[in-house]
Parts: structure tokens; sequence; C-alpha cells
């Protein structure tokens, strides 16, 4: 099973080798998508967890026991297509590469099955055109 959750992080538990303990104490691998996480900070992760539900869901109550707030990350990326001016911004910072413009018509494509929502479009999207849909 996979599951996205993104986990903010209190200052005091940054330091905390998480990613390490959910694969060795829960068999639960964490492939991070997004990270903010800065030394004496609060920080941010957005990772999809993979491996048995019952393991999953002992992760994420140890993690909430560690002051660690988990929420789900299951919204969609949605683009306004009459904001939109096809500008290519947010190509740039997909790493996925769901966001491209077409060769031919310089328009921007959105490929959805490639998206892992991991926000990064929408703080560079210069009129707002990109959110999310929760």
């Amino acid at each position: 099973m996979k599951k996205r959750v993104t986990l903010t992080f209190p200052q005091t538990t940054v330091h905390m080798p998480i990613t390490y303990k959910l694969a060795k104490d829960f068999n639960v691998a964490a492939n991070i998508i997004r990270a903010q996480v800065a030394p004496n900070q609060i920080g941010k992760l957005v990772v999809e967890l993979q491996g048995d539900i019952d393991e999953i869901q002992a992760a994420i109550e140890w993690m909430r026991i560690q002051d660690i707030d988990v929420s789900s990350a299951s919204g969609e990326i949605a683009i306004d297509e009459d904001s939109c001016v096809d500008c290519g911004l947010c190509t740039g910072v997909c790493p996925t590469q769901a966001l491209i413009l077409d060769p031919e018509s310089f328009q921007l494509v959105f490929k959805r099955s490639r998206c892992v929502v991991c926000e990064q479009c929408i703080p560079t999207c210069p009129v707002g055109a990109i959110s999310t849909n929760l």
C-alpha cells in the first residue's frame, strides 16, 4: 500500500532520522517528494509511505507520539486553464515532468498521472492559476 502524507516537525524533532526509523523499525519505505528541513526551525516533508497497511498505521502513530504532525496529502493539483498564460515557469520546477510545454503549440500540458503533488509549481505560477483540490 502507498500513502502520501505531509509531516510537520517542531524544532525539537527536526534532528531525528525519521526515514531511517520508518525503514528499520516499521519496514516502511519513505519516498521523499518535498523537503523543507533546517536546524532549529520547523520542518516539513511530503513523503509517500509504502508498506503493509498495519505497519504504515503503526509508523504514523509513532510519529504522532514524537510530536510530528501527520496529515494526509491526498489532494490533486488543479490548473485554471482560463487564468493560465502558458508561460512555462511551472515546468522548470516540476520534478516529474508532469507539467510541460507542448513544443508545437507552446501551451501548457498537465500529465496528471505523473504528478506527485509536491506543490512546487503553486508558488511558481505568477498568475495563481495552479492550486490543490483537497
